[in-house]
């Protein structure tokens, strides 16, 4: 699984919940088509009279996420940035997805702005395995955080965390260690340790 993938999966499943930030700090959702993904970019584009646009023009940090049928998840957050030449990418745009024209035909589609996310982080969470699988990756030259629970030195050993992790995706060890690829982030172990070895590393 790579970036290209994560994108790939993303214009597959094309509607997604598309989060922005409304001038009071609230937070807004809505669906919105993936158009097209290249070299590891996400475009989209919506209308300048649109509540989107303007969130957008001010508060331009995105969430998307999206789940197909095999239950994998992807989730994207990044910056959202308006293209120029927007009448080149608006018409690669409608070549890439003819039913556009059905909802703005002929020149009406030129109140459109198309919109590229190139810097950010992708997240891969596919619940249709058994433990679970996820991976983190980032567009651009976004620095990659460190996510979940880690097991410190302070680690004794007492096999609670291992025996609580619903996905049993610890292994013994001198500290035990948490497979983080199939970790759920369910915090249960950090709860069980009697002796506060386990840490959170960032906040999802």
């Amino acid at each position: 699984m790579e970036v290209k993938d994560c994108l790939r999966i993303l214009r597959e499943i094309k509607d997604v919940a598309f989060a922005t930030v409304d001038d009071q700090g609230l937070p807004q959702i809505r669906m919105i088509d993936v158009m097209l993904v290249e070299n590891d970019k996400l475009y989209f584009c919506t209308s300048r009279g649109k509540d989107f646009y303007h969130q957008l023009q001010s508060h331009p940090h995105v969430a998307i996420t999206g789940m197909n049928k095999d239950y994998q998840m992807i989730r994207l957050s990044g910056e959202a940035y308006q293209l120029d030449d927007a009448k080149k990418w608006i018409d690669l745009i409608f070549e890439h997805n003819p039913t556009m024209n059905d909802v703005y035909p002929g020149k009406s589609r030129y109140v459109l702005e198309p919109f590229c996310i190139a810097q950010g982080e992708v997240e891969f969470f596919d619940l249709g395995v058994q433990p679970i699988e996820r991976q983190t990756f980032v567009i651009g030259s976004k620095k990659k955080k460190r996510k979940g629970f880690m097991i410190s030195e302070k680690c004794i050993g007492c096999n609670q965390c291992k025996t609580w992790c619903p996905q049993q995706c610890i292994e013994s060890g001198n500290p035990y260690v948490i497979q983080q690829n199939h970790c759920l982030h369910c915090g249960l172990c950090y709860e069980k340790c009697p002796v506060q070895a386990i840490r959170r590393e960032e906040y999802e």
